[in-house]
């Protein structure tokens, strides 16, 4: 099985894992391709130099390591990819989790997230419950 993380869902495995519930599972089975998106990486970069996130090392560091520990799977983000945002109905004014919506549709896999609002598109969602 392959699964796209949203970006919330990278950071909980890497520094609060319980917050994934009955899905921490799923996350840590050696079995499942963990694929994280750059658009994670530009909306953790992004949130971490306006202050309203803090990481144990910059960025350019950590990102890399968590990515390696996780044994997750680098998704870039294609020219295809940002145009199937057009496809979209605007249920969701983030411009990060209307992309990773459109990546998890272009590349049919499953996303798990904590947000309902990305539930409410045509993709498969795993929730975590909260």
């Amino acid at each position: 099985m392959r699964v796209l993380l949203d970006t919330h869902v990278f950071l909980w495995a890497n520094v609060e894992p319980d917050r994934l519930g009955s899905q921490r599972a799923l996350v840590e089975d050696p079995d499942v391709e963990r694929l994280v998106s750059a658009v994670s990486t530009w909306e953790i970069a992004i949130k971490v130099g306006i202050g309203r996130l803090t990481l144990p090392d910059p960025p350019l560091r950590w990102i890399p390591d968590r990515l390696r520990a996780l044994a997750a799977t680098p998704v870039a983000i294609e020219h295809l990819h940002a145009i199937a945002v057009a496809e979209l109905p605007l249920l969701h004014r983030d411009p990060f989790d209307r992309l990773l919506v459109a990546q998890a549709r272009v590349l049919d896999v499953p996303i798990l997230t904590a947000d309902t609002e990305i539930a409410r598109y045509d993709v498969e969602t795993l929730l975590i419950e909260r």
